[in-house]
């Protein structure tokens, strides 16, 4: 299939760009994130928003927040849809393109092997569409998470890419993550004078040697093996640093309000919630692992 080039007189032309329903569900408040760009939203994400909306996860919260967001922006639109309505207002100077929202039927015959009933095939249908109906006047883009979508799209011919604009550093990596994993040889470096006692049902080290130099504060360190230890550095001295084991928020004696962890992570997280001394705890991960419901409870 031959790729389709851009017009070289579109280089400089305002960008359209379709937007995938992983994308409003991984971050609503990317409607705004195009700064002068336009913004394009077919019906079917319309629909796969509407089916996702309903529950108590943080995809479904992300669903209802993008479809309330959408909603705002419509009402306050004096002349209606299909011009397109300025985000300058709703985004609050964020954006200062124009969302348009899929108000025609397209109807775009593809490859036999994408049957049109899959809801990802008719989205490529409307990229294809705009495509073809501004290939001469800008460039028109699709956006999406989801990697095949986007292979689909480039063996259409259709320019695809992945959503990053809600990261404040390109290399993950780069964050601190708060979690460190230590070993056997942690303790035989760290473990020569090491003190231990137990303190309302918490078991307490204090440890002094090279590794402990970089440890922070409220870093939890964990210890895979035959000697599990979920812990967390409870104060800290120079190299001087006491370690004090976490509760476990699997068990479901110590439960939530019914909520109990269901990873390393997850408990990791609960402990920090749930200690009345610490004022401010910031959590990252994907939607879904649970930041907000353990937030919550």
């Amino acid at each position: 299939m031959a790729t389709r080039r851009p017009s070289k007189s579109k280089k400089n032309a305002t960008k359209l760009f379709v937007l995938d329903t992983n994308v409003l569900m991984h971050d609503p408040t990317s409607l705004y994130r195009f700064e002068e760009h336009d913004i394009y939203v077919p019906m079917m994400t319309l629909e796969e928003l509407d089916a996702n909306k309903k529950g108590m996860s943080e995809v479904a919260r992300n669903a209802r927040q993008a479809s309330r967001s959408l909603d705002e922006i419509v009402n306050i639109s004096p002349d209606g849809i299909d011009a397109g309505i300025e985000l300058t207002g709703p985004s609050s100077g964020l954006a200062t393109g124009r969302l348009f929202l899929q108000t025609e039927f397209i109807d775009i015959q593809l490859p036999a092997s994408m049957p049109t009933a899959k809801g990802d095939n008719q989205i490529l249908a409307v990229v294809m569409h705009l495509f073809e109906k501004f290939e001469r006047k800008r460039p028109v883009i699709l956006v999406s998470k989801d990697i095949n979508m986007r292979i689909k799209a480039r063996a259409l011919g259709l320019a695809a890419q992945d959503y990053f604009n809600d990261k404040v550093l390109e290399d993950t990596d780069l964050l601190y993550t708060g979690v460190r994993e230590i070993d056997a040889a942690f303790w035989e470096a760290n473990g020569k004078d090491m003190e231990s006692w137990k303190q309302e049902g918490r078991t307490y080290y204090r440890l002094s040697g090279p590794g402990t130099a970089d440890l922070l504060i409220n870093e939890f360190v964990y210890q895979e093996g035959e000697q599990n230890l979920q812990a967390w550095v409870h104060d800290k001295a120079g190299r001087s640093v006491t370690l004090e084991t976490l509760t476990d928020f699997g068990h479901t004696k110590n439960n939530v309000w019914g909520i109990t962890a269901r990873n390393r992570e997850q408990n990791f997280a609960l402990n920090l919630l749930m200690n009345p001394e610490i004022d401010f705890v910031t959590l990252l991960g994907q939607a879904g692992t649970g930041k907000t419901l353990l937030t919550l409870a």
